[in-house]
């Protein structure tokens, strides 16, 4: 076995220099082996069950201008739109029928849904179905709107960091967003008590060994109970729409390498990857994911939420769809429960 990879069974850690090390090599690398280790580690943790979350894109306004996504500020080109409380309830109810017990509500930073309309809308949500999870992805927010949140019932924020590393930040947002506060959202939503989860784009316009090596320090230092990585896809009406798009070999090494890092951790496989590559979702359960999101959005709207050129919307990636989906997953379970990250090693 790869000597960085037996230190990494052992510690569950590597030091900056060594993260780049094995990161330069991971083309060399014996990909059945390593994927091996990855699910071996996911069936210890969790058995042979998938959690699915019920992805309900709640706003495609935003007020950012971030150079790589298709809901920036300056996007004229794509048709906005907001959900309303009732319009959610009603994903709600029929992601709750066909078996989702987590519902995962997402948005740009959108200055006209207030702190006050999300927290009125988790707290409809948990009274409706007490036994079902809120994780919001709502982007960043003082302390103050994050505690709110959590006193309305959501238990779960996704935040994902993007790099760790200072210039390819800059590279990436526009002057007046910064990796600082970034990381400050982070650590107060962990002392708010949100399972937290962090991740990266890979392939990002910028990325190389050197930032992802910071990458995977991060995440050994924050210790999420969620990664949520994707290969960057380029949205035509972005800065970054003419860049390359990441590749299916890099995504899925690092789901491995992330499974190894933090065994415990949930791992979706992302719609992005399901984009990429029709296998994308098998692929990433084969190198250790255990989440899956399908869309519960209004059909209606799937379309606008376009952060990246091509999004998978139907089939296994739609939520009516899980008969497609469970057959994408053939020999794993579908649990129906809310999946929260294992607290004690098995």
């Amino acid at each position: 076995m790869d000597k960085l990879l037996e230190t990494l069974l052992e510690t569950r850690r590597l030091t900056e220099e060594q993260w780049r090390e094995l990161l330069a090599r991971r083309d060399s690398l014996d990909r059945a082996e390593l994927f091996d280790l990855a699910r071996a580690e996911r069936q210890r943790w969790f058995g042979n069950r998938v959690y699915i979350r019920g992805l309900i894109e709640w706003t495609n306004v935003c007020k950012n201008n971030c150079y790589y996504c298709g809901l920036r500020r300056d996007n004229h080109r794509v048709r906005r739109y907001r959900l309303t409380k009732e319009q959610i309830l009603a994903c709600c109810e029929a992601g709750y029928r066909w078996g989702f017990r987590t519902f995962v509500l997402q948005g740009g930073e959108d200055p006209g849904l207030s702190p006050e309309a999300v927290a009125e809308t988790v707290a409809a949500i948990t009274a409706r179905y007490p036994d079902c999870a809120v994780t919001l992805s709502l982007g960043e927010w003082e302390e103050t709107v994050y505690r709110l949140w959590y006193e309305a019932g959501a238990r779960r924020y996704l935040l994902r960091h993007e790099t760790a590393d200072e210039g390819h930040y800059r590279r990436l947002h526009p002057p007046e967003l910064s990796l600082r506060h970034r990381m400050d959202c982070l650590y107060t939503l962990k002392n708010l008590g949100y399972q937290v989860g962090a991740g990266f784009m890979v392939g990002s316009p910028g990325q190389t060994d050197e930032t992802l090596a910071k990458d995977f320090c991060l995440l050994q230092e924050l210790q999420p109970e969620m990664v949520g990585i994707g290969p960057f896809l380029p949205q035509h009406d972005t800065p970054f729409g003419r860049e390359k798009p990441g590749t299916l070999e890099d995504t899925l090494v690092f789901l491995a390498l992330i499974r190894l890092t933090l065994p415990p951790v949930l791992l979706p496989a992302t719609t992005a990857l399901a984009t990429l590559d029709p296998r994308g979702r098998s692929l990433g359960m084969e190198a250790g994911a255990n989440v899956v999101m399908p869309n519960l959005s209004p059909p209606s709207v799937r379309e606008s939420y376009a952060l990246y050129d091509g999004k998978a919307a139907t089939g296994a990636e739609a939520a009516e769809h899980l008969a497609d989906l469970r057959a994408q997953l053939a020999g794993l379970e579908i649990a129906i429960d809310r999946g929260d990250a294992p607290t004690k090693q098995p």
